[in-house]
This record gives C-alpha cells, structure tokens and sequence, in this order.
C-alpha cells in the first residue's frame, strides 16, 4: 500500500476494507465509478492540493476554471477520503438505485461543478459583506459539497424518516442542517460554506429550477 507523508493510510485500508464487505457486485455502476476515481487521485492526484483547491481567488478572478472539476474529486487526507466515500457509498447506493444510472451520473457531474460554484458566490459575498479579503483565499477540496446536496436528494426522496446525527434523532427534512452546524462545530476547519453550498444546490434541484433545466438540457 502507497504511503502519503510517511504513514500508511489507515483510512483508505479501512475504506477498502468497507467496500470489500459490501461487495463490489453489491454497489451501483456509478457510485463504483465515483468511488474508484476518488481513491485513484488520492494516490495519484493530478496535481499538489493548492494547486487544485477552488477558492474566490483562483476560481473567479484567476479564472482557473478547471479547479471546479478538480476540487471535489481530490482529498486532504486518507480520513478525510474514508468519512466522504462511506457517505457517497450508502447515500449512492440508495438514490442511483431510484434514479437510474445514467441520470445519477448527470446529477453527479452537474452537482460536482454547481457547489464549487455556489461555494465561490457564498464566500464572495463573505468577502464583500465582511470587508475581509481572507474569505477569497479560503480554499477547498473534497467531495462533501456534494454528498450535502445528495443527503438533500435523499431526505427528499424518503420523507417522513428519523435520521441519526451525532446520536440525536432527527426528521429526515432537518437533518442536514444539524449536521452543517454540528459538523463545523465539531470540526472548525471544515468549509461550512462548502457544506452550504451543497445544502443549497440540493434544494435547486429539489425545490427549484434545477431538475427542469437538466431535463431541458437534455430533451427528456
């Protein structure tokens, strides 16, 4: 096993280790997909964390555009890949199950671009309201933005279910806005604006005009 830093990655051997349990003939095509590109570039990432990290900065003024398809598929860390790719497992193997394939592939690419995006537009207005050019230099990586807009996706498709955060129980319709304060608070440096960002592309599609516009986009 690839070492990063000089310690063996104990969260990939245990994400694999989960993975093997469910069965690779247990898991969707595309949540497979997900989790085999995500693990790949772990080991192998196209390139060093600040240069694929999307931030204000980089995405909208740098115009480096192509951090918003680099960000979400690269990780800090080996336990920050296994917390992502346990949740995008279950929560993929739950809604790609309901929405078929193909279109949960689509919801995958269109959500993994639209947080980054919605991500930038929170921090910008961080930036403007606050008077505090830090924000713009706030930069993120992983996958969470989007697996908060799949929970969104999943509390919607199964309403009326008691979700556990953190040992509370909670409606399926709260929960992921517990989990967005709980998490940050717990956890300081992850990107509440990236989580939020999630929340929020979910209610797009779940709420909003989102769902229409992929289907116009794509004749259906």
């Amino acid at each position: 096993m690839q070492r990063r830093q000089g310690r063996v990655n104990t969260g990939l051997l245990l994400l694999l280790f989960q993975i093997s349990q469910v069965g690779l003939q247990n898991i969707p095509s595309v949540t497979l997909g997900v989790l085999v590109l995500n693990i790949f570039l772990f080991l192998n990432p196209v390139r060093p964390l600040p240069e694929v990290c999307i931030s204000v900065n980089e995405g909208f003024y740098r115009k480096n555009w192509q951090r918003l398809l680099l960000s979400p598929v690269h990780h800090a860390d080996d336990w920050h890949l296994y917390y992502n790719m346990i949740s995008m497992l279950w929560k993929g193997m739950m809604l790609e199950k309901k929405l078929k394939s193909m279109w949960f592939a689509y919801i995958i690419a269109v959500f993994s671009v639209l947080t980054g995006v919605v991500y930038m537009v929170l921090e910008f207005m961080l930036v403007k309201i606050l008077d505090d050019p830090s924000y713009g230099m706030n930069c993120a990586v992983g996958f969470s933005g989007v697996l908060f807009a799949l929970k969104v996706l999943n509390n919607h498709y199964n309403p009326g279910r008691v979700n556990s955060v953190f040992g509370l129980q909670i409606p399926s319709k709260y929960a992921c806005w517990v989990e967005l304060v709980a998490i940050h608070l717990i956890s300081p440096g992850t990107s509440f604006a990236g989580h939020l960002a999630g929340i929020l592309v979910g209610l797009m599609y779940t709420m909003g005009p989102l769902k229409k516009i992929m289907k116009a986009c794509t004749g259906i």
